[in-house]
């Protein structure tokens, strides 16, 4: 199975790379989003450490449980060779009604088939009013025309 775009990345392929991402982590399926990982692939997310799909699927399953009207943006901060680093945010609330924007940083690492190997992700959230939020489409895909990263100066 090949996951395209294909590495070497050119910037408009690692931009569709990172819009494909971003579309998968929106639909929040934690099965289908862990099909774009080789079986053996290695994550780093905050202090918490993954290995193979299976105990990826385990961890979106917990995330998307907890963290509910979850919206997310990526955008492409560099990329070469086989590797694409990303910038993104996202807003969600918890099942208390709480609502947090995170922000974080991401190195992926991709295998000729274009499936991801390693995922390194940092991240830091802080607590927002529900009258703060930024990103209000509806779930699921973020429509073409929604404002990026840049446009908020996240």
């Amino acid at each position: 199975m090949s996951r395209p775009p294909l590495p070497s990345f050119d910037e408009q392929s690692a931009i569709a790379k990172v819009r494909l991402a971003e579309d998968g982590w929106n639909g929040r399926d934690p099965a289908k989003v862990a099909l774009a990982y080789t079986t053996d692939t290695r994550w780093r997310n905050r202090a918490e450490f993954l290995n193979g799909r299976a105990e990826v699927e385990a961890f979106l399953t917990r995330k998307w449980n907890r963290e509910l009207d979850y919206r997310l943006i990526k955008e492409l901060w560099a990329f070469t060779g086989n590797r694409i680093a990303v910038r993104y945010a996202y807003e969600y609330h918890d099942d208390s009604g709480h609502w947090f924007r995170a922000y974080g940083n991401e190195n992926w690492e991709f295998a000729d088939d274009g499936l991801m190997r390693y995922r390194h992700s940092s991240i830091n959230e802080l607590p927002i009013a529900e009258a703060d939020r930024k990103f209000h489409w509806p779930l699921g895909r973020r429509p073409d025309d929604h404002p990026g990263l840049s446009h908020f100066g996240f």
